[in-house]
């Protein structure tokens, strides 16, 4: 019997070897924290300068659809520009401490796959969207942030945490209900990129950071 559970812990550690070095396990709960309050506070800024009634539906939101001036798409693109920024540094300091924490390498084979897979969902969104901005498509450019970030993280869940594809699918799903709802586009991309990121950072926290925190 105890020669059977010390079989049974040597096959545990060999498969925790095993995913350590096929997988990315170092992403923080708190980057998502951190991202999720980045989003909510550019999604702010964002609103208190339109002064867009995307908090109602249609027609009070139409303006949503109207012209866009270049001086309004230059602000949201900065906006957009410094919310990425933030989110991204953020995220790199409480990933290299968590990583320091295990004793891991934060640059290694697994985590090259994992921004090759989500490079090229993240990077055709980003052009996309920018095309959509040069139209006066906001109401399409919006949404499609969620729906290409979502993409992106079900491609990239595969050389990390599984759970990140669940926030993926809730990125994605989120994303194609507000193309038929346009009026609530900010409220769906505060929603994808602030609150969503704050549920499955926290989750995240404490089913992995807790207790060795």
């Amino acid at each position: 019997m105890h020669e059977s559970r010390e079989h049974l812990q040597t096959l545990t550690e060999i498969r925790s070897l095993m995913e350590r070095s096929s997988k990315f396990l170092s992403l923080s709960g708190l980057s998502g924290v951190s991202a999720g309050v980045v989003a909510l506070a550019g999604a702010f800024v964002v609103y208190t300068r339109f002064r867009w009634q995307t908090l109602l539906p249609a027609p009070y939101g139409d303006r949503i659809t109207s012209q866009l001036h270049g001086s309004d798409r230059t602000f949201l693109i900065l906006v957009a520009v410094a919310v990425l920024a933030l989110a991204l540094l953020f995220g790199v300091y409480f990933t290299i401490r968590k990583a320091h924490r295990q004793g891991l390498s934060v640059w290694n084979n697994s985590s090259r796959q994992l921004v090759r897979s989500m490079a090229i969902p993240l990077l055709t969104g980003g052009i996309f969207c920018l095309a959509l901005l040069s139209y006066n498509l906001i109401w399409l450019a919006l949404p499609s942030t969620l729906i290409f970030y979502g993409l992106a993280l079900v491609s990239g869940s595969k050389h990390t945490l599984r759970d990140v594809e669940s926030l993926g699918y809730c990125e994605i799903g989120l994303g194609l209900l507000t193309l038929c709802w346009p009026s609530y586009s900010l409220l769906a991309w505060a929603t994808g990129f602030g609150l969503l990121h704050i549920i499955y950072g926290l989750a995240m926290y404490f089913k992995y950071e807790r207790n060795t925190a």
